[in-house]
């Protein structure tokens, strides 16, 4: 089995936010993460694919077609947006990076499948520090 991975930017805001809690409690958890006026972070994502080298080509899938693939089914819906108010499929969920890195598995993992690629991993960096990845359910 061969892996690929493709890296890709994008720049979002979000808060973090629960409305069942009182001000001071979403403060006291999520911390400046529950800034009223929101706040940003320059996301960089790894899509990892899996599968064997085809014959014709040598590849497991053309790596530019991923980045076209990525570009239009997550970062044009997400880049410069704000997570809470502007991107449909993150309606109603928690916008913590583990809560986006699952709805972009969401995203992307059917166009593969019907592509003809298996999505191994998705990691998401929030910050030089923080990642989450995820490998599907």
């Amino acid at each position: 089995m061969v892996y690929l991975t493709r890296v890709e930017h994008f720049n979002a805001a979000h808060k973090l936010w629960n409305t069942e809690w009182s001000a001071e409690k979403n403060k006291e958890v999520f911390g400046k993460c529950a800034n009223e006026n929101w706040h940003g972070h320059n996301y960089e994502i790894h899509v990892t694919i899996k599968g064997e080298p085809q014959p014709e080509t040598g590849f497991i899938f053309n790596a530019k077609r991923l980045s076209v693939i990525i570009k239009e089914y997550v970062c044009d819906k997400i880049d410069h947006k704000n997570l809470n108010m502007d991107v449909d499929f993150m309606a109603g969920k928690f916008t913590t990076a583990e809560s986006l890195t699952v709805a972009i598995w969401g995203q992307l993992e059917p166009v593969l499948r019907e592509e003809g690629v298996a999505l191994h991993s998705i990691k998401l960096y929030e910050t030089p520090r923080i990642y989450i990845e995820y490998f599907g359910n």
